[in-house]
């Protein structure tokens, strides 16, 4: 049976991860909170609006309504990496090579290990940021579809079009098809070797969350009274299949995926704070927390795939420890 460690934080839980072997709560307030022997809190910016885990360098970057990007390491150590004199930092991105690329309004800029900056420019807003998981490319969502950078080089971008805001993007863990949350209620997707389309709709409410499966055969989404997951192991990634649906409770929500670091399994959040896993081959399911006051906004596994640290809306946060 698993066991929780819960954690009661005041606050919206933007992010929940692992730095190491530690858990890491980033909140809407600017707060950092880490469980290392004991419950410790630091400030990263004043209003946090976006954060992620660098896994190339196992950090977290940041970025708020104060201007700065920074990141922080396992130690609970904040350094800035920069400065827009008080822009709102909406999106940030880890590249290969320690590399970050962060926006504010219509544009983006790439900082690398050397300190060099490319700054990139959009007719539209920028909603989301994403690297290519081999090569120095940065995806950029914006209204009507999804630009292409090569950064380093003269080469214009590759411009993927498909009308509407898309507001999340994310590349496939083998680089060959680009996928972004709409602001509609659907996904769409390009196999980046020859634009192809891929449409993926039927959604109830807003993807808000996406995951892949460890091989990259699969992609787990929320937005639904199940968790959606889509199969990508052919050369015409979902189209023409039917996805899985795992996970279903009635009419309640599912607001968060987490797949599994090493097994077909993807863990499940909903809109009442109870969390399932689920395997994909035979759809059996297990309880790794009952319930709580708020939904699910954040899941990460840890490296070893036997504890995962999650946060809510509310600030519930806490650990499921299944080594027991």
């Amino acid at each position: 049976m698993p066991t929780l460690a819960p954690l009661a934080l005041d606050g919206h839980c933007i992010l929940a991860t692992f730095l190491g072997d530690i858990p890491f709560f980033a909140l809407a307030d600017g707060t950092i909170h880490r469980l290392d022997h004991g419950h410790k809190q630091d400030t990263t910016t004043d209003g946090l609006l976006c954060a992620i885990r660098d896994p190339g360098s196992d950090r977290m970057l940041a970025g708020g309504e104060d201007g700065r990007v920074v990141a922080v390491s396992s130690e609970g150590t904040v350094e800035k990496i920069a400065d827009v004199n008080g822009k709102w930092i909406n999106c940030v991105a880890a590249g290969p090579r320690g590399a970050v690329a962060f926006s504010f309004g219509r544009q983006a800029r790439v900082i690398d290990t050397s300190g060099s900056e490319t700054e990139l420019a959009e007719q539209r807003t920028i909603e989301a940021l994403a690297f290519a998981p081999k090569g120095l490319r940065l995806a950029c969502a914006r209204y009507n579809g999804v630009s292409l950078h090569w950064i380093g080089t003269r080469a214009p971008p590759v411009d993927l079009e498909w009308k509407g805001a898309h507001n999340g993007v994310t590349f496939s863990p083998d680089g060959k098809y680009v996928v972004t949350t709409m602001q509609e209620n659907a996904l769409h997707g390009w196999r980046i070797g020859d634009g192809k389309h891929m449409r993926m709709t039927g959604y109830p409410a807003k993807v808000k969350s996406l995951s892949w499966s460890v091989k990259g055969k699969w992609l787990a989404s929320s937005g639904a009274q199940a968790a959606i997951v889509w199969p990508f192991s052919g050369k015409d990634g979902p189209m023409g299949k039917a996805p899985l649906e795992l996970g279903t409770r009635g009419d309640t929500m599912v607001t968060s995926v987490a797949c599994h670091p090493s097994d077909e399994v993807v863990a499940i959040g909903y809109a009442d704070g109870m969390i399932l896993a689920v395997r994909f081959g035979d759809r059996k399911e297990a309880v790794l927390r009952r319930g709580g006051m708020s939904a699910i906004s954040s899941m990460t596994w840890g490296k070893k795939g036997v504890q995962l640290v999650f946060g809510s809306e509310t600030g519930e946060c806490g650990v499921v420890d299944l080594s027991g």
